[in-house]
């Protein structure tokens, strides 16, 4: 009853109770408000200041930290790109004029890390050399002694490999000078020939600074180390009076680092200081904002709401008195658009109920983002790993090293590490089961074989996968301890696993153990080298580099004999007796206790003398192979049947296809007879009209076709089997050199002439090199 009587007083106008009411209400609801005008505008000249100072200084240090984030990803950016191997040691004395192609790809490459921070106003590429040359990002020839004498200065700071400066690249204009960062090419070389220098944009950096405090007064700044000025957000020079006043401020605080209040030409400027933590030299940032102008919005809003309280106080009194009639209309058109149809049926959706939905939908795809965070946790944690083992986190700290461990979940304090380098071999013997190409679906089954034994081993691990037969295994174990035989067993058991599930054989190679995160590089470098020592034949392998002699053995005798064969079997076109000998050569390096390196290491010979001897036929092997590097595919071959495959499909043939182009059949078998003849008859006085009777044609043809089939003239290639022989016989016989002299058919004079001219040495010094101490 009540109720209905209240909405039928609001309906009609209301009477004096619901008057004085409403003026009740207006007055006490007023009070609050103006109550807590005079208490902001009193807090506004007294403790206010100090609070919104405090404020001022945490969000200039949080601003400070995203800028400090945003340089130091810039450096990490170039470091990355450092050691990218289109910035390796190909780029030395490289004709870019004639490789126009990869003068281009140079060009995006830059271009493209020019675009990748907006800071970067440009990213330059230095190489010495004879003529030095400059990409900025186009290729240009330098003839400008001055430029030229800048950008060597780059590559001769002392011992700084990677660090900031600040110069005029422009010699006409040196009072433009640009803050820049450095970085030697190729990445880590104690010798390197050219430079990546990103030059910083001056107004990028300047409106990054004025983010720190975006007043018109005041100034924002960089300091480098030696005290220069970098960069002023407002434009400020060096010597300006402010600045100095700034400076020799701070120069008296502890540290240089800090917050404090400074009257300057009549007004109060907040004053906050700090340091980037840059690569070799700190920066220090200075932000000095007018106290005025942090605290004038504030007393300006309790100003107004001062006002405006009082005057909706009197403007309240005077509405209650003269329309508290109409007071109610506005209120029940409000309610008819909240409430359709006079309140019958569902209400429209509230504030309140819109800022639920969007809470809840955060927090959906809250969780959805964490769950993802925590899928990808292990691949972030093994890309960080394999730059550590890469080394190429190198300008870290060991504390950054650390941290960085840290926050991957591992325990690292009073810890020691060790490096385990696991290859796997015996792919090329499992009669299909895997074949060439499998490599990286071996290695990822080895990697889970790894991760599951060490489970049962160590508490804390991670293992690493290469995609190429081999796997690297990081242990964290605790200080003090030695796990000599529990890393042993772990081997054994690994052993037996993989030998049972994969048919393979596995080689592991355990490094020293190390106190320090930052010599994890160079233990894996080290245990990737002693793995390389195992021995060739097929077996497992366990080599610790604190108790064995990974170096043993001496390396095997090299086969000239059969290299000669096999080069004379390639010159006459003898496919199949090729690769008979090539596999001969191969069993002749895998002598019993030979190491895996140094059959790896012969075969890379019999590479370079393969491609000598196809040199010297005439063609050119960088046309012939069409540019391919054979040298790094070989290094990629991991079995020796695989090395024996490539060899015939990847260098054998095509030499031989080309040859086969070059000559018909009938005179290739008329050389043929030419060849057998002259190794038959070396020793005794041969001459191209003695040979060409014996084989029935005429000097002039037997010389031209000679030449046209092996590459090589009569004259020559009887001299180079004569002295071939002759070095064998020196190598392997106890033969004086006169006897040597006479069974290649040479007289003794002329023998030690025609060797020392061919060989660069006498045949007594040949001898002496030859045999082993």
């Amino acid at each position: 009853m009540q109720g209905r009587t209240i909405a039928a007083r609001l309906t009609r106008g209301a009477g004096s109770y619901y008057r004085k009411s409403l003026i009740l209400l207006l007055v006490v609801a007023s009070i609050p408000g103006i109550i807590t005008s005079v208490l902001v505008y009193a807090m506004a000249g007294g403790n206010l200041e100090k609070e919104l100072l405090q404020q001022h200084v945490g969000q200039i240090e949080q601003r400070a930290r995203t800028m400090d984030a945003q340089l130091a990803n810039l450096e990490m950016m170039l470091s990355h790109w450092a050691f990218d191997t289109r910035f390796d040691y190909s780029l030395q004395d490289h004709d870019f004029v004639r490789d126009f192609i990869r003068t281009r790809d140079l060009t995006s490459t830059l271009l493209v890390m020019q675009g990748s921070n907006a800071m970067i106003g440009s990213v330059s590429l230095y190489l010495q050399g004879e003529q030095p040359i400059l990409f900025d990002p186009e290729y240009s020839s330098l003839q400008d002694e001055r430029v030229i004498g800048l950008y060597d200065s780059l590559l001769a700071n002392g011992n700084k490999t990677t660090y900031w400066t600040q110069l005029a690249f422009d010699p006409a204009k040196p009072q433009q000078r640009e803050l820049a960062f450095v970085h030697p090419i190729p990445g880590s070389s104690l010798k390197p020939f050219g430079a990546l220098v990103a030059r910083l944009d001056r107004e990028q950096v300047a409106e990054a600074l004025l983010a720190l405090a975006p007043y018109d007064d005041g100034d924002n700044f960089l300091v480098g180390a030696d005290g220069s000025l970098f960069v002023s957000a407002h434009g400020h020079a060096a010597d300006s009076p402010f600045i100095a006043g700034l400076r020799a401020r701070i120069s008296t605080d502890d540290g240089g680092t800090g917050s404090f209040l400074l009257d300057w030409d009549g007004r109060t400027y907040a004053v906050t200081s700090g340091q980037f933590g840059r690569i070799m030299d700190p920066w220090m940032y200075v932000s000095a904002s007018p106290i005025t102008t942090i605290t004038a919005p504030v007393v300006f809003v309790s100003r107004i709401i001062l006002g405006v309280s009082v005057s909706a106080l009197l403007l309240g009194l005077l509405l209650a008195w003269l329309a508290s009639g109409r007071i109610y209309s506005p209120i029940k058109r409000l309610m008819g658009s909240l409430i359709p149809h006079g309140g019958q049926g569902e209400a429209r959706e509230d504030e309140f109920t819109l800022i639920e939905r969007h809470w809840r939908d955060l927090s959906r795809e809250s969780r959805e983002l964490n769950a993802r965070l925590t899928e990808q946790l292990p691949y972030v944690k093994e890309s960080f790993l394999h730059q550590l083992l890469q080394g190429y986190l190198y300008a870290y700290s060991e504390e950054d090293l650390l941290s960085r461990l840290e926050r991957y979940k591992w325990d690292v304090r009073n810890r020691q590490f060790i490096v385990l380098y696991v290859q796997l071999s015996g792919i090329a013997s499992l009669e299909g089961k895997f074949k060439q190409g499998d490599e990286g679906l071996v290695t990822f089954a080895s990697v889970n074989i790894i991760d599951e034994t060490a489970a049962r081993y160590f508490e804390q691990y991670n293992a690493i996968n290469f995609h190429d037969l081999g796997s690297g295994l990081l242990l964290i174990l605790p200080e003090g301890g030695s796990f000599a035989a529990k890393i042993r067993s772990f081997c054994e058991e690994l052993m037996q696993s993989v030998n049972r599930l994969l048919h393979l054989n596995v080689t592991v190679a355990i490094s020293r153990s190390m106190m320090r995160a930052s010599d994890v590089p160079r233990a894996f470098e080290a245990v990737k080298q002693a793995a390389s020592f195992r021995n060739f034949d097929d077996a497992n392998q366990v080599i610790d580099m604190e108790q064995s002699d990974w170096e043993g053995s001496p390396a095997p005798t090299y086969p000239f004999a059969l290299e000669r064969e096999l080069l004379q079997a390639l010159r006459a076109g003898q496919a199949a007796d090729a690769k008979t000998l090539l596999g001969e050569f191969q069993q002749s390096l895998s002598v019993a206790g030979a190491k895996a390196i140094d059959v790896h290491q012969g075969m890379l010979q019999l590479l370079g003398s393969v491609q000598h001897a196809i040199l010297a036929s005439g063609i050119q092997p960088s046309r012939l192979y069409k540019g391919a590097n054979l040298y790094e595919q070989l290094s990629q071959i991991k079995e020796p049947e695989h090395a024996c495959e490539w060899f015939s499909a990847k260098v054998f043939e095509p030499y031989l296809r080309e040859m086969e182009t070059r000559s018909n059949g009938q005179t290739r078998r008329l050389i043929e007879q030419a060849v057998l003849f002259l190794q038959r008859n070396y020793m005794r006085d041969i001459s191209l009209d003695h040979c060409a009777d014996h084989i029935g044609t005429n000097p002039f043809f037997l010389s031209k076709s000679f030449k046209q089939v092996t590459g090589v003239n009569f004259i020559d290639y009887l001299t180079g089997l004569r002295v071939d022989k002759a070095k064998e016989l020196l190598r392997e016989s106890e033969l004086k050199i006169q006897d040597i002299a006479e069974q290649v058919g040479y007289q003794h004079s002329y023998f030690n002439r025609i060797f020392k001219k061919l060989e660069g040495m006498t045949p007594t010094r040949y001898r002496m090199m030859s045999r082993p101490e």
